[in-house]
């Protein structure tokens, strides 16, 4: 026995010389060490064996789920013990730099490129949302007010990061030159689509610019991307992963789920929660009692910001920061931009039962992100109204153009409804395909078969 007990003292020992007390494992072996030593001691001579005696002050918790001290006076913990979280930014509302040291310093021709794609997007918003209005397709969701979270934070990022996003980061493929044909061909179902016609319009996706084709159920990204940072942690791909959501989307479990997973696995994730103020209809205040989404990440040990979403800046240093600390020390980041929804949630939506019209008009005309930007860079000299008016005609003939050729082409075949899922197909599904075929020989007249391609 006493050998046993020398062994263990000797491994603790040892423990405690290679990670010492910077892992917190150092006092945990000294204290091993001491146990050990005295059981060790009791065993050889017995007759040294006396009861040591602690006061209640030295007595420290030895529990392994939790860091703490022990207390003698019975009292909850506040639900507002993490309140208040600051919200950082670098421009207030006239795009002037409020701390220079906090200045990206970025260069004219980026910057340009910042509220190019923000305003790009914004005119592609209007057309497909008044095209769907019109019928010309089944849906839409606008980015209205949203496009610094997306442009500020794609800006951040290299261009390998794998994406996955909820479903209102269009933004992200627009600054990753995702091409204006794609996004029409997306929403029309054409025979151009990359998703081949299955998807709902908005649900885009492309390998080549790492952006994971978009699904409509609320958070189930978010699992999934700690699974592929964990994957790219693994492979020592030096890569990170960024996972976008909405602060509803953050009741769903799924997102508990990834964030715990994200944290034990210490993955290279940022968790990217754009808090715009309405999940559909629901309102923060209906949403969750504490401090935003932002005070969750402490408890899941993830470091965490809360920045202004309509400061382009703020999300571009913020996200940069993030991704670089996540690759050099593998763990996951969780930034809260904090924006608001200006348009309704979807075509499928009347945002109007349940806001007033001042609420929206006090955000597109007091604090909107691409206005905000512009002011910066009219103060710098490097925009000007004409230059305003010439790039609104140029974005909208752009938009219209691509708009013109998607609404033209043919939509997929109806073949493909049974193709891309099994390397073999099964008897089952063969036999749907078999009596879809049928169906339509037979009754082919009713549908209009010449829009498809054959």
């Amino acid at each position: 026995v006493t050998n046993r007990l020398l062994v263990k003292m000797a491994l603790a020992a040892g423990a405690a010389r290679v990670w010492g007390p910077s892992r917190g494992l150092g006092r945990a072996s000294l204290q091993l060490l001491r146990r050990l030593g005295t059981r060790g001691l009791a065993v050889s001579h017995p007759q040294r064996q006396q009861e040591q005696h602690f006061s209640s002050l030295d007595d420290k918790p030895q529990f392994p789920g939790a860091s703490a001290e022990f207390i003698d006076k019975l009292e909850f913990m506040q639900p507002n013990v993490i309140s208040g979280i600051p919200i950082y930014r670098v421009m207030d509302r006239q795009g002037q730099i409020i701390n220079p040291s906090e200045d990206p310093q970025l260069p004219q021709e980026k910057v340009l490129k910042f509220y190019k794609s923000m305003t790009l997007l914004n005119t592609m918003d209007r057309i497909l949302y008044e095209s769907q209005r019109q019928g010309r397709i089944s849906f839409y969701m606008t980015n209205y007010g949203e496009e610094g979270t997306h442009v500020g934070s794609a800006a951040a990022l290299d261009n390998t990061d794998l994406v996955f996003g909820q479903y209102r980061e269009a933004g992200v493929l627009m600054y990753r030159d995702f091409p204006l044909e794609q996004f029409m061909n997306q929403c029309y179902g054409n025979v151009n689509d990359l998703g081949k016609g299955r998807q709902m319009p908005v649900h885009y996706g492309c390998k080549e610019r790492h952006f994971v084709t978009i699904s409509s159920p609320l958070a189930t990204q978010i699992p999934q991307a700690v699974g592929a940072a964990y994957a790219a942690k693994r492979a020592n791909a030096n890569r990170i992963v960024i996972c976008y959501f909405g602060e509803g989307a953050a009741s769903e479990g799924d997102a508990h789920a990834g964030f715990n997973f994200a944290a034990t696995l210490e993955c290279p994730i940022i968790f990217f929660c754009r808090n715009n103020g309405y999940a559909i209809s629901t309102p923060t205040s209906e949403q969750y009692r504490g401090d935003g989404i932002a005070a969750r990440g402490p408890g899941y040990g993830i470091l965490s910001i809360r920045v202004d979403g309509n400061d382009v800046f703020a999300v571009y240093n913020a996200t940069k920061e993030a991704r670089r600390r996540a690759v050099a020390e593998n763990q996951p980041f969780l930034i809260e931009a904090m924006t608001y929804r200006i348009g309704h949630h979807s075509t499928s939506d009347d945002s109007s039962a349940y806001r007033s019209v001042d609420e929206v008009n006090y955000w597109d005309k007091q604090d909107h992100p691409i206005s905000r930007l512009r002011h910066y860079m009219q103060s710098r000299g490097w925009w000007d109204d004409e230059q305003e008016k010439a790039w609104r005609k140029q974005s909208r003939k752009k938009v219209m153009e691509a708009f013109e050729q998607a609404e033209r082409k043919l939509k997929p075949s109806p073949s493909l409804l049974f193709s891309d899922v099994y390397q073999e197909m099964p008897a089952q599904l063969r036999k749907q395909q078999e009596s879809l075929a049928r169906h339509l020989q037979t009754y082919g007249e009713h549908y209009p078969l010449d829009h498809f391609e054959k």
